[in-house]
Protein backbone atom coordinates (compact mmCIF):
# COMPACT_ATOMS: atom_id res chain seq x y z
CA UNK A 1 0.00 0.00 0.00
CA UNK A 2 2.73 2.59 0.76
CA UNK A 3 3.67 2.03 -3.25
CA UNK A 4 0.55 3.24 -3.92
CA UNK A 5 0.21 5.93 -1.65
CA UNK A 6 3.67 6.75 -2.97
CA UNK A 7 1.92 6.75 -6.39
CA UNK A 8 -0.75 9.20 -4.82
CA UNK A 9 2.00 11.57 -3.58
CA UNK A 10 3.64 12.40 -7.42
CA UNK A 11 0.37 12.71 -8.84
CA UNK A 12 -0.71 15.23 -6.20
CA UNK A 13 2.78 17.04 -5.95
CA UNK A 14 3.57 16.66 -9.73
CA UNK A 15 0.86 17.30 -11.69
CA UNK A 16 -3.01 18.55 -11.72
CA UNK A 17 -4.69 15.69 -11.92
CA UNK A 18 -6.97 14.63 -9.02
CA UNK A 19 -5.49 12.04 -6.52
CA UNK A 20 -6.33 10.84 -3.28
CA UNK A 21 -4.85 12.84 -0.46
CA UNK A 22 -2.48 10.94 1.48
CA UNK A 23 -0.59 11.84 4.71
CA UNK A 24 2.96 13.74 4.31
CA UNK A 25 5.03 11.29 6.03
CA UNK A 26 7.82 9.59 5.19
CA UNK A 27 6.56 6.13 4.42
CA UNK A 28 4.29 7.45 1.96
CA UNK A 29 6.45 9.83 0.16
CA UNK A 30 9.07 6.95 -0.04
CA UNK A 31 8.57 6.13 -3.25
CA UNK A 32 7.66 9.15 -4.87
CA UNK A 33 10.84 9.87 -7.08
CA UNK A 34 10.33 6.19 -8.25
CA UNK A 35 6.15 7.18 -9.42
CA UNK A 36 7.23 10.28 -10.89
CA UNK A 37 7.80 9.01 -14.37
CA UNK A 38 4.23 7.91 -14.30
CA UNK A 39 2.82 11.50 -14.19
CA UNK A 40 4.94 11.44 -17.84
CA UNK A 41 3.04 8.79 -19.04
CA UNK A 42 -0.25 10.28 -18.24
CA UNK A 43 0.69 13.44 -20.18
CA UNK A 44 1.90 11.59 -23.24
CA UNK A 45 -1.13 9.63 -22.92
CA UNK A 46 -3.53 12.77 -23.40
CA UNK A 47 -1.60 13.95 -25.55
CA UNK A 48 -1.96 10.86 -27.62
CA UNK A 49 -5.56 11.43 -27.28
CA UNK A 50 -5.52 15.01 -28.24
CA UNK A 51 -3.43 13.97 -31.31
CA UNK A 52 -6.21 10.97 -32.40
CA UNK A 53 -8.92 13.89 -31.93
CA UNK A 54 -7.08 16.50 -33.76
CA UNK A 55 -6.52 14.12 -36.94
CA UNK A 56 -10.25 12.56 -36.59
CA UNK A 57 -11.75 16.59 -36.94
CA UNK A 58 -8.97 17.30 -39.36
CA UNK A 59 -8.28 20.10 -36.98
CA UNK A 60 -5.60 22.72 -38.56
CA UNK A 61 -1.97 22.26 -37.94
CA UNK A 62 -2.14 25.24 -35.12
CA UNK A 63 -4.76 24.36 -33.62
CA UNK A 64 -2.84 20.94 -33.32
CA UNK A 65 -0.13 22.35 -32.35
CA UNK A 66 -1.63 24.50 -29.14
CA UNK A 67 -3.24 21.58 -27.94
CA UNK A 68 0.17 19.49 -27.66
CA UNK A 69 2.10 22.29 -26.52
CA UNK A 70 -0.73 23.13 -23.43
CA UNK A 71 -1.64 19.86 -22.42
CA UNK A 72 1.82 19.70 -20.45
CA UNK A 73 1.64 22.62 -18.95
CA UNK A 74 -2.34 22.37 -17.82
CA UNK A 75 -1.58 18.90 -16.89
CA UNK A 76 1.00 19.60 -14.17
CA UNK A 77 -0.35 23.10 -13.08
CA UNK A 78 2.71 24.63 -14.48
CA UNK A 79 5.20 23.48 -11.42
CA UNK A 80 8.03 22.61 -13.73
CA UNK A 81 7.61 25.88 -15.42
CA UNK A 82 7.61 27.85 -12.31
CA UNK A 83 11.26 26.45 -11.57
CA UNK A 84 12.02 26.80 -15.21
CA UNK A 85 11.26 30.74 -14.67
CA UNK A 86 12.97 31.09 -11.48
CA UNK A 87 16.52 29.53 -12.83
CA UNK A 88 16.73 31.32 -15.77
CA UNK A 89 16.30 34.91 -13.33
CA UNK A 90 19.16 33.42 -11.13
CA UNK A 91 21.20 32.27 -14.22
CA UNK A 92 20.58 35.45 -16.12
CA UNK A 93 21.47 37.31 -12.24
CA UNK A 94 25.65 36.31 -12.78
CA UNK A 95 25.58 36.58 -8.79
CA UNK A 96 27.78 34.40 -6.71
CA UNK A 97 25.99 30.83 -6.47
CA UNK A 98 25.05 32.31 -2.96
CA UNK A 99 23.01 35.13 -4.19
CA UNK A 100 21.72 33.01 -6.77
CA UNK A 101 20.22 30.70 -4.71
CA UNK A 102 18.20 33.64 -3.03
CA UNK A 103 16.87 35.07 -5.76
CA UNK A 104 15.48 31.02 -6.48
CA UNK A 105 13.63 31.61 -3.03
CA UNK A 106 11.96 35.07 -4.45
CA UNK A 107 8.17 33.97 -5.52
CA UNK A 108 8.30 37.46 -7.87
CA UNK A 109 8.61 36.76 -11.36
CA UNK A 110 12.03 38.77 -13.30
CA UNK A 111 12.24 40.06 -16.14
CA UNK A 112 14.59 37.38 -17.88
CA UNK A 113 11.84 34.97 -16.42
CA UNK A 114 9.58 36.09 -18.41
CA UNK A 115 11.93 37.06 -21.26
CA UNK A 116 12.51 32.65 -21.41
CA UNK A 117 8.91 31.58 -20.75
CA UNK A 118 7.94 33.61 -24.00
CA UNK A 119 11.06 31.80 -25.43
CA UNK A 120 10.22 28.46 -24.42
CA UNK A 121 6.27 28.56 -25.01
CA UNK A 122 7.38 29.87 -28.69
CA UNK A 123 9.95 27.22 -29.45
CA UNK A 124 7.53 24.61 -27.81
CA UNK A 125 4.33 25.32 -29.83
CA UNK A 126 6.72 25.84 -33.43
CA UNK A 127 8.19 22.34 -32.41
CA UNK A 128 4.75 20.76 -32.20
CA UNK A 129 2.69 22.56 -34.97
CA UNK A 130 6.20 21.31 -37.26
CA UNK A 131 6.06 18.00 -35.93
CA UNK A 132 5.35 16.11 -39.37
CA UNK A 133 3.83 13.00 -38.12
CA UNK A 134 3.09 12.70 -34.27
CA UNK A 135 5.21 9.21 -32.74
CA UNK A 136 2.73 8.01 -29.78
CA UNK A 137 5.15 5.63 -28.40
CA UNK A 138 8.41 7.92 -28.89
CA UNK A 139 6.66 11.18 -27.30
CA UNK A 140 5.37 9.27 -24.01
CA UNK A 141 8.57 7.82 -23.64
CA UNK A 142 10.06 11.40 -23.61
CA UNK A 143 7.65 12.68 -21.29
CA UNK A 144 9.00 9.77 -18.84
CA UNK A 145 12.56 10.19 -19.32
CA UNK A 146 12.38 13.69 -18.69
CA UNK A 147 10.47 12.55 -15.27
CA UNK A 148 13.53 9.47 -14.49
CA UNK A 149 16.28 11.51 -15.33
CA UNK A 150 14.97 14.30 -12.83
CA UNK A 151 14.37 12.11 -10.17
CA UNK A 152 17.90 10.67 -10.68
CA UNK A 153 19.43 13.79 -10.60
CA UNK A 154 17.75 14.50 -7.21
CA UNK A 155 18.67 11.18 -5.88
CA UNK A 156 22.24 11.10 -7.23
CA UNK A 157 23.79 14.64 -7.81
CA UNK A 158 24.39 16.79 -4.40
CA UNK A 159 21.93 18.95 -3.45
CA UNK A 160 22.17 22.88 -2.60
CA UNK A 161 20.77 22.70 1.06
CA UNK A 162 19.70 20.72 3.49
CA UNK A 163 16.18 21.92 3.54
CA UNK A 164 13.23 22.06 0.92
CA UNK A 165 11.54 19.91 -1.41
CA UNK A 166 14.40 18.32 -3.03
CA UNK A 167 16.03 17.08 0.33
CA UNK A 168 12.40 16.13 1.85
CA UNK A 169 12.12 13.67 -1.34
CA UNK A 170 15.93 12.57 -0.84
CA UNK A 171 15.41 11.52 2.88
CA UNK A 172 11.99 9.77 2.18
CA UNK A 173 13.17 7.94 -0.71
CA UNK A 174 16.54 6.74 0.66
CA UNK A 175 19.18 8.21 -2.19
CA UNK A 176 20.57 3.91 -2.92
CA UNK A 177 16.93 2.95 -3.78
CA UNK A 178 16.13 5.07 -5.52
CA UNK A 179 19.03 5.55 -7.46
CA UNK A 180 19.05 1.79 -8.42
CA UNK A 181 15.56 1.89 -9.52
CA UNK A 182 15.48 5.40 -11.54
CA UNK A 183 18.89 4.49 -13.11
CA UNK A 184 17.53 1.27 -14.20
CA UNK A 185 14.39 2.78 -15.41
CA UNK A 186 16.06 5.75 -17.32
CA UNK A 187 17.85 2.64 -19.45
CA UNK A 188 15.01 0.97 -20.53
CA UNK A 189 13.41 3.97 -21.59
CA UNK A 190 16.54 5.25 -23.79
CA UNK A 191 16.61 1.86 -25.15
CA UNK A 192 13.08 1.98 -26.11
CA UNK A 193 13.46 5.06 -27.84
CA UNK A 194 16.37 3.24 -29.59
CA UNK A 195 14.09 0.70 -30.64
CA UNK A 196 11.45 3.27 -32.32
CA UNK A 197 14.18 4.01 -35.14
CA UNK A 198 18.16 5.37 -35.55
CA UNK A 199 16.40 8.81 -34.99
CA UNK A 200 15.14 8.42 -31.69
CA UNK A 201 18.44 7.01 -30.31
CA UNK A 202 19.81 10.60 -31.00
CA UNK A 203 16.69 12.18 -28.71
CA UNK A 204 17.92 9.66 -26.03
CA UNK A 205 21.73 11.02 -26.31
CA UNK A 206 20.41 14.23 -26.28
CA UNK A 207 18.30 13.84 -23.05
CA UNK A 208 21.64 12.31 -21.50
CA UNK A 209 23.71 15.33 -22.94
CA UNK A 210 21.55 17.82 -20.93
CA UNK A 211 21.52 15.07 -17.91
CA UNK A 212 25.26 15.82 -17.70
CA UNK A 213 25.22 19.44 -18.60
CA UNK A 214 22.80 19.93 -16.08
CA UNK A 215 24.86 18.25 -13.58
CA UNK A 216 27.76 20.78 -13.85
CA UNK A 217 25.60 24.05 -14.16
CA UNK A 218 24.11 23.29 -10.75
CA UNK A 219 26.70 22.49 -8.94
CA UNK A 220 28.89 25.44 -10.65
CA UNK A 221 26.16 28.21 -10.73
CA UNK A 222 24.17 27.07 -7.43
CA UNK A 223 26.37 24.80 -5.21
CA UNK A 224 24.22 21.71 -6.14
CA UNK A 225 20.69 20.67 -6.85
CA UNK A 226 16.96 22.46 -5.58
CA UNK A 227 13.70 21.87 -6.63
CA UNK A 228 13.74 24.95 -9.06
CA UNK A 229 16.39 23.45 -10.95
CA UNK A 230 14.71 20.15 -11.50
CA UNK A 231 12.05 21.91 -13.01
CA UNK A 232 14.78 23.48 -15.57
CA UNK A 233 15.82 20.61 -16.35
CA UNK A 234 12.61 18.54 -17.06
CA UNK A 235 11.34 21.28 -19.16
CA UNK A 236 14.79 22.00 -20.70
CA UNK A 237 14.70 18.20 -21.98
CA UNK A 238 12.18 18.00 -23.23
CA UNK A 239 12.12 20.91 -25.41
CA UNK A 240 15.63 19.60 -26.84
CA UNK A 241 13.96 15.95 -27.13
CA UNK A 242 10.91 17.26 -28.89
CA UNK A 243 13.27 19.12 -31.33
CA UNK A 244 15.78 16.53 -31.86
CA UNK A 245 12.36 14.33 -32.86
CA UNK A 246 10.95 16.78 -35.38
CA UNK A 247 14.53 17.16 -36.59
CA UNK A 248 15.39 13.47 -37.07
CA UNK A 249 11.64 13.24 -38.86
CA UNK A 250 12.65 16.34 -41.63
CA UNK A 251 16.28 14.61 -41.66
CA UNK A 252 14.61 10.81 -42.18
CA UNK A 253 12.11 12.77 -44.82
CA UNK A 254 15.05 13.75 -46.91
CA UNK A 255 17.04 10.53 -46.86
Amino acid sequence: MSVLRSVFAAFAMFSAFPAPKVEWNRENLRWMLCAFPLVGAAVGLLCWGWETLAEFLRFPALLRGAGLALIPVLTTGGVHLDGYADTWDALSSHAPPEKKREILADPRLGAFAAIHLCGWFLADFALWTALPQYEAVPVLLIFCLSRSLSGLAIAVFPLAKDTGLAHTFVQAAGRRAARRFLTGLSALLCVGLSLCGWWRAVVAVVALGIFVYYQKMAQNQFGGLSGDLAGWFLQTAELWMLGALVLGQYVEGIL
